[in-house]
């Protein structure tokens, strides 16, 4: 019997850079909430056994709503956001079923992701005891120092750019955590947290399609990407 996985989703951000006046996780997608895309995926991969949203209450009710939208059958709980990131995965962390042995945490805002790569990266953490999503990057980048100035260019071939879902044990993933509490040190990445307990995390290819939503420019991209899969859906 393979192990039991929480799907850890935290949706409790301010979404400030956005700037539209609600949770980005609620803009629509050719008309339809962007997280119901995300629920979707996630109640279609097979290795989830449920999902944990970690929101803040004034949201609550039109999450619900959405979790609705999506035809989620899988069990739900629901779980308070905290201060900052670090803090909200945590709370959704602490809040998954007791039999829970690994954690999948994936953004919220991240609404293109597929079942095929939510199975694709928890089989790789059952194999290594971590494992996230990732894409090599494609633009060169350039490490800069006072007045923007260019103070080094790190090679390229070594570079990826990280993508959830992020998936651990959940037992490691509670004591990174512990640890970084202890340090006074707050992440805003998960492999991040892991890496600083000293735990190795295996990075397997993701997609460049699995955008994060960030800005408005995000938002066209996205319904570009929703619109080609939907007419492609329709030629199959």
């Amino acid at each position: 019997m393979r192990p039991y996985c929480s799907a850890v989703i935290p949706a409790a951000g301010n979404s400030s850079r956005m700037d539209m006046g609600q949770s980005k996780q609620f803009l629509p997608l050719l008309g339809i909430p962007a997280i119901v895309y995300t629920l979707r995926a996630f109640e279609q991969a097979d290795s989830i056994d449920e999902l944990v949203l970690v929101c803040k209450e004034g949201d609550k009710a039109q999450l619900a709503a959405c979790v609705r939208t999506a035809g989620v059958t899988k069990p739900v709980v629901y779980a308070p956001g905290g201060a900052n990131r670090q803090q909200s995965v945590f709370n959704g962390v602490s809040a998954c079923a007791s039999k829970a042995e690994y954690v999948a945490i994936h953004d919220g805002a991240r609404p293109l992701i597929t079942p095929e790569l939510i199975q694709q990266v928890i089989k790789e953490a059952f194999a290594w005891g971590a494992a996230a999503l990732g894409v090599p990057v494609k633009d060169t980048i350039k490490i800069v120092g006072p007045q923007g100035v260019i103070a080094a260019t790190p090679d390229r071939s070594a570079l990826w750019a990280v993508q959830t879902p992020q998936v651990f044990e959940k037992t490691s993933y509670l004591s990174a955590a512990a640890q970084a509490v202890r340090q006074g040190m707050e992440y805003t990445d998960d492999c991040q947290l892991m890496e600083q307990l000293g735990r190795q995390v295996h990075l397997c290819m993701g997609s460049y399609e699995n955008i994060k939503l960030t800005t408005k420019e995000d938002l066209t991209v996205a319904q570009a990407i929703l619109h080609r899969r939907g007419t492609e859906r329709s030629k199959a």
